[in-house]
């Protein structure tokens, strides 16, 4: 599964993470990803419905912050990303968008 949470700021920040890396920490280098539950922790969320809500908040100017194989794939298939647009720390795929 997909965690998902919506936080509200001057815009919206999309958090996405596949669920198995919740609390987790990855390193490479000086590059860190810390996988937060403060910032991850949302609803469990299957594919389809993570694709249809970046989808829907693509529209809203929104910030995506997203972790992990499945999210990452989720992103591509939604159109947030291009197949080439992410980076890996640890072989772990993140992506950072702001629309």
């Amino acid at each position: 599964m997909i965690l998902i949470k919506i936080i509200q700021s001057y815009r919206e920040i999309v958090a996405i993470c596949d669920s198995e890396l919740l609390n987790k920490k990855f390193y490479e280098g000086k590059f860190q990803l810390d996988v937060k539950e403060s910032f991850f922790g949302g609803e469990e969320t299957s594919e389809e419905e993570v694709i249809k809500i970046m989808q829907n908040f693509s529209r809203e100017d929104a910030t995506f912050t997203i972790i992990g194989e499945k999210s990452v794939n989720c992103a591509i298939k939604a159109g947030i990303i291009p197949e080439d647009g992410f980076k890996k720390i640890d072989g772990v795929p993140f992506a950072l968008v702001l629309l």
